[in-house]
C-alpha cells in the first residue's frame, strides 16, 4: 500500500485531516512501530543523485556555490549574507559532509549529534586545509582557501553519496531476497 493511500484512507476512516493522519504514521515510523519501503527505489548511480534521496547533496552544493558567488561577487549591502554564508560554509559545511560520509545512514546519528559533530569536525578539518596549503606555492590567501574548502566540501559529499546508494542498495537487495 502507498504512503498517499494510506493516508486517504486513515483519515476518511477516523475523519482527521490528512496532514495529521501522515504526522501520526510519520510518529510510528520514528517509533520504530511502522515501516515504510520505497516501492521504485533508484538502481543506479546516476539515477540516485536525481532522486530526493540526494537532495541534500544539492542543498549542500547549492551553500557551496552560493558562499562562493557571494565571497567574489558581492556588493556593500549584501556584506551581511556574505558573513552569514561564509560563516557556515568554513564552521558546518566541511563537517557536515565528512559526516554524512562516515554515518550514512539517518538512524545512526540524531540531528543534534549531527550539527554538534559538523561543527566540531569543521573546526578541525578548516585547520588542517590551511596547514597544507601554508606549504604550496599558492599560500593562505583568498583564493586557494576557497577553492580548496569548496573541493573538500564537494569531495566529501560525493563520497557521502556513492556510500548511501551502497546503503540503499544494500536494503533493496536485502529485501527482495
Amino acid at each position: 500500500m502507498k504512503l498517499e493511500e494510506a493516508v486517504r484512507a486513515a483519515s476518511s476512516a477516523f475523519g482527521a485531516k490528512p496532514e495529521e493522519v501522515a504526522k501520526r504514521i510519520y510518529l510510528l515510523r520514528e517509533a520504530g512501530m511502522a515501516s515504510m519501503k520505497d516501492a521504485d527505489p533508484p538502481l543506479t548511480l546516476p539515477s540516485y543523485v536525481k532522486s530526493p534521496y540526494s537532495a541534500w547533496f544539492w542543498a549542500l552544493v547549492g551553500l557551496v556555490c552560493a558562499s562562493v558567488a557571494l565571497v567574489y561577487f558581492s556588493p556593500g549591502p549584501l556584506a551581511y549574507l556574505r558573513y552569514a554564508l561564509g560563516s557556515l560554509f568554513v564552521l558546518y559545511l566541511p563537517g557536515s559532509a565528512l559526516i554524512e560520509l562516515l554515518y550514512p545512514k539517518r538512524k545512526d546519528l540524531s540531528q543534534l549529534e549531527r550539527v554538534a559533530l559538523s561543527l566540531g569536525l569543521s573546526l578541525a578539518l578548516v585547520p588542517l586545509v590551511g596547514l597544507l596549503l601554508n606549504y604550496t606555492p599558492w599560500g593562505i590567501r583568498l583564493d586557494p582557501i576557497v577553492v580548496s574548502l569548496s573541493i573538500l566540501t564537494v569531495g566529501l559529499a560525493a563520497g557521502a553519496v556513492v556510500r548511501k546508494f551502497g546503503y540503499l542498495k544494500l536494503e533493496a537487495a536485502g529485501r527482495n531476497a
